[in-house]
């Protein structure tokens, strides 16, 4: 594969070019996630799915037997939901999830997958991984590592400016 430049400029119509390297790297990440959200929405929908509820099942799956809170569900999430408990009535009404208070202290209450949740996420496994090695199964390991690598050091410079502020 060889990096032609400008190939975001012209996706997006825009005639002027970048005033910074950094921004076309910025825009083309931005790009990037809203292409593979889309595409990751539009395979979740086959299974009623949204991609913020898949990752909260596969939160509550991770957390089984014990459960999460809303608390720990929110810090494990890989987008943000403000309204996470609208997000976990939608799961709990599908039979996908199940809440209780907890015994030890009844402020707390806990989530857990059902098995309802756990069946539908396990027949999810199989066909999410051929899709993500149909798309980024073009790059080779090495590739892969190293945009990983990167990717989480653009993450750690952004964490770094969000605790400044």
């Amino acid at each position: 594969y060889e990096f032609v430049p400008g190939k975001l400029a012209a996706e997006i119509q825009q005639t002027k070019p970048f005033a910074l390297l950094e921004e076309e790297a910025a825009l083309n990440i931005v790009r990037t996630a809203e292409v593979l959200g889309q595409a990751t929405a539009a395979f979740l929908r086959d299974y009623d799915l949204s991609p913020t509820q898949y990752n909260v099942l596969r939160i509550l799956r991770g957390a089984d037997p014990a459960g999460a809170t809303c608390t720990a569900i929110g810090e494990r999430m890989i987008n943000h939901d403000p309204d996470i408990t609208r997000l976990l009535d939608r799961l709990e009404s599908r039979g996908l999830a199940a809440r209780e208070r907890s015994k030890e202290d009844r402020r707390v209450v806990l989530t857990r997958i059902t098995r309802q949740g756990l069946d539908l996420v396990a027949g999810i496994d199989r066909p999410v991984r051929a899709f993500l090695k149909a798309r980024l199964g073009k790059l080779d390991q090495h590739d892969l590592t190293v945009l990983i690598g990167q990717l989480e050091q653009i993450r750690e410079a952004f964490q770094i400016e969000k605790e400044k502020l």
